[in-house]
């Protein structure tokens, strides 16, 4: 097609109404470089006279187009320069181009440093014309560093920098991009984020940066954690920030991207939170683990302080040796090398499947000698199993079926600590990892071993406890009345119930004495364990020895009140003694520092006896005293101590309310009795219990 016929299509595109059309390639905006360069541009014909003035050349020079066209190009240099002037015109009209710094003079009379380019144009008849094309030196100076200084900072620097178009296709990429992404720049070029690093999250990436490219707000410093050609088999972390670019006209170029490996800084970082995490697990287990001296409550709270903290799973098995009160030292392995353990506790995060696998609490398991948590007792070492494949499971679960639950649970990871006190091995805490990708490290190993071993004094001393209370709780059941008493006249019925957590030297008797009469103790000795209950054995056989001499009941308290003292210690102890003959009805009480009993009489109304309390039994040197009481056919006497009206949840008031009130007219049969204010007062109590109940039935 001829020029003028381009010429006349347009105008004819021009009549008509076109179309609104998206911008092309043709008809796309111009750039913003030439708006900062002001290019000033002139034509001077083969005579040296100015035919073509611009506007922009109106600007730089001063001169209006009606001031120069026509006129000699000699008057925009110095006289002193024309003479070079006319050598470089010679030079452009011959075809020689020319480009370089040349001094001007403005219409003011100054000059100015302006850096051309001319160049020779021809028109269709043959004549020549020089084209001369000037920018402000400073101008171009200035534009030259600053591309000069963005090349160098973008090619030198240690941030990885990348620039992609509207259309998130990578232009440009610098060395440091190469370096993180693995790919030379030239292979980049025309890729998306996901092509470049697919084992990233790209499409987290480009909507960032579709974001910034709509609203124009930076993100800055924003976490990615991926995986590239570079490094395929690490995890990396970056900082990047992405920027949008645009020309000073305010067009978008496109966005920049930059990004910094601060892969050291976050895994430093996690070091740092680990170590915090792990020291707050620890202090947590100060205060969680070993609250009570329950054995098993102590285990499940070490299961509870690792789960999810430390393990998705976690099991604590004692030696059953242990449980049954010898030192894992005499017998932890059998003769075939195998040790038997019993599960104390299993505790499990989110996902629970694997719990199933676990020995069930109470039950007796045995474990080979090829089996790790039979080795981890036997060397008294702690075992590790980072991947736990098929064939490792075997020796972990306690049979194939448990083997292959825990498998598909997802158990990947395998820790075994020891739990060792005073020398001795107790059993294993036994962890897991299922949902918690990482496997268990060494870090890991030391704080399960560290917390095993707070816990296994813990548990030792809820073992050599529980042997003890059970060696307490034996002897104080030999030492108190197994079935009640035939007595003529009187129906008897007693209920001892010890505290659940330790043992005391609460103590009752019924006695025959001569004449048909009949002696009713309740005792309380201060004090816990074996202790308190050897002292209460030997009152109580004093106070039968003494009770078969006639002796009225403060006589007795008094000989029973130099007992306690000759024991050693600070031995106190308090009772309420008295004599009955259920043949008339006749009672005469005395009480050392003990509650009153309670008379039930037959019209039903329940009351406290009001008898002097008198000092404690080892107190010494102060004297008891009598109250004599006649009672009612049918009468019903209440001896108890004050484990049964006082805990720590309420005051003695109110449980000596709620007494006379479940006695209120009480005819029941005495058995029936007993369950009754047993279950209503004390479930689970805090201390000894013992209650002591008698009515009066006379014979014919």
């Amino acid at each position: 097609m001829r020029t003028h016929d381009l010429g006349a299509r347009v105008g004819e595109a021009g009549q008509a109404k076109q179309p609104k059309r998206e911008p092309d390639d043709v008809a796309a905006a111009p750039g913003g470089l030439l708006d900062v360069l002001r290019i000033a541009a002139f034509v001077l014909d083969d005579g040296g006279r100015i035919t073509l003035w611009s506007p922009e050349a109106e600007r730089m020079f001063g001169y209006a187009a009606d001031e120069v066209l026509g006129r000699s190009g000699a008057m925009l240099v110095a006289p002193e320069n024309l003479h070079r002037v006319v050598e470089l015109f010679e030079q452009v009209t011959a075809g020689e181009p020319w480009a370089g710094v040349f001094p001007v003079r403005l219409k003011d009379g100054s000059t100015r440093q302006l850096e051309f380019r001319n160049m020779r144009m021809d028109d269709v008849e043959g004549r020549i014309y020089a084209l001369g094309m000037g920018v402000n030196v400073s101008t171009v100076r200035s534009v030259e560093t600053d591309l000069a200084i963005s090349a160098s900072l973008v090619e030198q620097s240690p941030i990885g920098v990348a620039v992609f178009d509207t259309d998130l296709r990578l232009v440009r990429a610098n060395r440091a991009e190469e370096q993180i992404t693995g790919i030379a720049a030239a292979d980049m070029l025309g890729l998306s984020v996901s092509e470049i690093a697919p084992g990233v999250d790209s499409d987290a990436v480009e909507n960032a940066l579709r974001q910034v490219l709509e609203t124009g707000r930076p993100l800055i410093d924003q976490q990615l954690v991926g995986r590239t050609r570079a490094d395929p088999e690490t995890d990396h972390a970056w900082s990047v920030s992405f920027h949008r670019l645009e020309d000073p006209s305010g067009k978008i170029l496109g966005l920049a991207a930059s990004a910094v490996d601060i892969s050291e800084r976050v895994r430093q970082t996690n070091e740092v939170a680990e170590a915090r995490g792990r020291l707050a697990v620890i202090a947590e287990a100060g205060t969680r683990i070993g609250t009570t001296l329950d054995l098993t409550q102590t285990a499940r709270e070490l299961a509870d302080v690792v789960v999810p903290r430390l393990a998705d799973m976690a099991a604590v098995d004692v030696l059953d040796s242990v449980i049954n009160g010898r030192s894992s030292s005499d017998s932890v392995m059998a003769a075939d090398g195998s040790a038997q353990f019993r599960a104390l506790a299993v505790a499990a995060g989110n996902d629970a499947d694997g719990i199933s696998a676990a020995d069930p609490i109470g039950e007796l398991a045995s474990y080979g000698p090829t089996r790790l948590i039979t080795k981890s007792v036997r060397e008294g070492q702690s075992v590790l199993v980072r991947q736990v494949d098929s064939r490792t499971m075997r020796r972990i679960a306690r049979n194939e079926e448990a083997a292959e639950v825990l498998l598909a649970s997802g158990a990947h990871s395998y820790l075994a600590a020891p739990l060792i006190a005073r020398g001795d091995v107790l059993g294993t805490l036994s962890l897991f990892r299922t949902h918690n990708p990482r496997p268990f490290s060494d870090e890991d190993r030391t704080l399960a071993c560290e917390l095993a071993a707070r816990a296994a004094i813990s548990i030792d001393n809820a073992r050599l406890y529980a042997a003890e209370r059970e060696t307490a709780l034996a002897l104080q059941r030999s030492l108190l009345p197994q079935q009640p008493p035939e007595i003529d006249g009187m129906e008897i019925a007693f209920r001892y119930l010890p505290a659940v957590s330790e043992v005391g030297g609460d103590w009752f008797d019924v006695l025959p004495l001569k004449d048909g009469k009949v002696g009713l103790i309740v005792g309380d000795v201060m004090g816990k364990g074996v202790q308190a209950a050897a002292i209460m054995g030997q009152l109580r056989t004093a106070t039968r020895a003494f009770a078969q001499l006639g002796l009225a009941p403060d006589e007795l308290l008094h000989h029973l009140d130099d007992i306690p003292v000759t024991l050693g210690g600070e031995s106190i102890a308090t009772c309420v003694y008295a004599v009955c003959d259920p043949r008339t009805g006749h009672c005469v009480f005395s009480s050392a520092g003990h509650l009153p009993p309670v008379l039930i009489p037959p019209d039903g109304h329940a009351r406290l006896l009001d008898i002097p309390v008198g000092a404690p039994l080892g107190v010494g040197g102060v004297p008891f005293h009598t109250v004599e009481h006649t009672l009612e056919e049918g009468a019903l006497l209440a001896f108890f101590t004050d484990g049964l009206v006082e805990d720590r949840r309420r005051d003695i008031d109110v449980g000596l309310s709620t007494l006379l009130a479940l006695l209120e007219g009480d005819h029941r049969p005495l058995e029936q009795t007993c369950d009754l204010v047993l279950d209503a007062l004390h479930h689970a109590p805090d201390d000894d219990v013992a209650l002591l109940l008698a009515r009066l039935r006379r014979t014919a």
